[in-house]
Formats: structure tokens, C-alpha cells, sequence
């Protein structure tokens, strides 16, 4: 299974969410998410197009491995994740094994799910406001095709592959 995502740049986030709501998306949540990035002490994730972060939401941790991008036109990839216990003792531990902070990304992100697909609207501190489409599939071209349909039908045309990450470090 791949997650099969893609993110456009949005300039009126609550027009996305009155389509959504037009569509019937069922709201999951609003939350503030707070993620740290790392490298690895003996391999450059920017080099190998990997991201391996711990990300705080409300209470909750978790830690996120995603493989190199499959795709030319999305950010598909392989992505892993677990929960974990403690935030600043896990945080402790990777910096304990020589893993060095890359940057930090802090986003207020509004979940929807719409059939499939989860729709995240996120406003990203540094970078802006963007819509996400994520669907988990095995079929990677018939995923993306519907991503960017949906998009398209909530008037989105201006994509962008680089991550959050990526987008604040500039």
C-alpha cells in the first residue's frame, strides 16, 4: 500500500470547506500539529528524498518514516507510522543516537473525509494555506487520477510536490 497524496496551494481556505460541505465530507477534526524532522547520522535523508519525523498532536505522538517518491506527478510514497509514548523522551532518544533536527513544521490542520480520500485544509506557519488529498492505494496511477479530478472540482489547479519541510526551509 502507497500513500498516494497531493497538496495545492489554496488562497481562501473556507471556500474549499463550504464545497466540502456542499459534498457531504464528513468532518474528522481541527488540530495543531507539530512535527520535527530528522536526519539520519549516517545517510542524508534530502539526498535519498526520505523524512523520518515525531509529530505532536493534541496529547498524541507519533513517529513517521516515508520512503523516496515513486511518482513524478504526486508525492507517492511508502509511509510508515506508529505511536509513541512521549514526545520529549523520544526526542531525547533519537538525538541520544546522533540523530540531528532538520526543521520543524507547525501547521493548523481542518481533516475532512470525502469517500476515500482524507482532504486536509491546512494553514502552514511559513509557508501558508494548502489543501492535501491523501488516498491509500496499491493502484498509483488510478489514485492520482482521482486526487487531482477532485481538485479539479473544488477549483484547485496550482500543485506543489516539495514538502512542508521543504516549503519553510525555503
Amino acid at each position: 500500500m502507497y500513500e498516494i497524496e497531493i497538496k495545492a496551494y489554496c488562497n481562501d481556505l473556507s471556500l474549499i470547506e463550504n464545497e466540502l460541505e456542499l459534498e457531504k465530507a464528513l468532518f474528522v477534526g481541527e488540530y495543531k500539529q507539530h512535527d520535527i524532522y530528522y536526519n539520519h547520522p549516517l545517510r542524508d535523508f534530502k539526498q535519498t528524498d526520505e523524512a523520518f519525523r515525531i509529530r505532536s498532536v493534541d496529547g498524541n505522538q507519533f513517529v513517521t518514516y516515508k520512503g523516496p517518491k515513486i511518482s513524478q506527478t504526486a508525492k507517492t510514497r511508502v509511509e510508515l507510522e506508529t505511536s509513541i509514548g512521549e514526545f520529549e523522551s523520544f526526542r531525547s532518544i533519537l538525538l541520544s543516537l546522533g540523530f540531528k533536527e532538520g526543521g520543524e513544521v507547525v501547521k493548523i490542520r481542518k481533516e475532512y473525509k470525502l469517500n476515500d480520500v482524507t482532504v486536509c485544509l491546512d494553514n502552514v506557519y511559513g509557508a501558508g494555506s494548502f489543501v492535501e488529498f491523501e488516498i491509500m492505494g496499491s493502484d498509483i496511477a488510478k489514485g492520482e487520477q482521482a486526487l487531482f479530478e477532485m481538485a479539479e472540482h473544488l477549483g484547485l489547479r496550482r500543485f506543489e510536490r516539495k514538502s512542508y519541510l521543504e516549503l519553510v526551509l525555503g
